[in-house]
């Protein structure tokens, strides 16, 4: 299967909920999905398409000009494993660099909560060269504690 890797662009929330949507054991919280929704129109976002639809998606959120958040991605489920995911963060880093961000974060679930889900996750990113910073029971709450992984772009 091929694809192509488009963006930046910007007001791509729907295209990017609808994946969501299909992902609910990464994006299962009502809440975060409007959160989301309401954001990802006012970030770059980058997107994998393939044989004619959208098939994954990465947003950037610049905290400070050295520093910018992975904020969401996702790939359909039925295409995981087809190097879109690394792709899309190949694209975000390269965009980010150009950018003068010298450094990539992301928050996940961390490793004290045993989501197996979120187990893949967290290997997809340390395979790509993440490194985590800190787990912290404070951002989001107890039961979903958040790891902060970082790298240098």
């Amino acid at each position: 299967m091929g694809f192509i890797i488009t963006g930046p662009a910007f007001g791509k929330a729907s295209v990017c909920i609808e994946i969501i949507r299909t992902l609910p054991d990464w994006f299962g919280i009502e809440s975060a999905i409007r959160r989301y929704q309401q954001e990802i129109d006012h970030l770059p976002t980058f997107l994998a398409e393939a044989d004619g639809q959208v098939a994954g998606f990465i947003s950037l959120k610049q905290h400070n000009p050295y520093s910018s958040e992975i904020y969401v991605m996702g790939v359909r489920l039925e295409v995981q494993h087809r190097g879109i995911g690394h792709s899309l963060l190949d694209a975000a880093e390269r965009y980010a660099g150009s950018q003068g961000v010298e450094y990539l974060q992301i928050k996940t679930l961390g490793p004290s909560n045993p989501d197996v889900s979120y187990g893949r996750t967290r290997d997809f990113y340390l395979n790509a060269g993440y490194r985590p910073l800190e787990e912290f029971d404070r951002i989001w709450d107890e039961k979903n504690p958040c790891l902060i992984l970082v790298k240098r772009v």
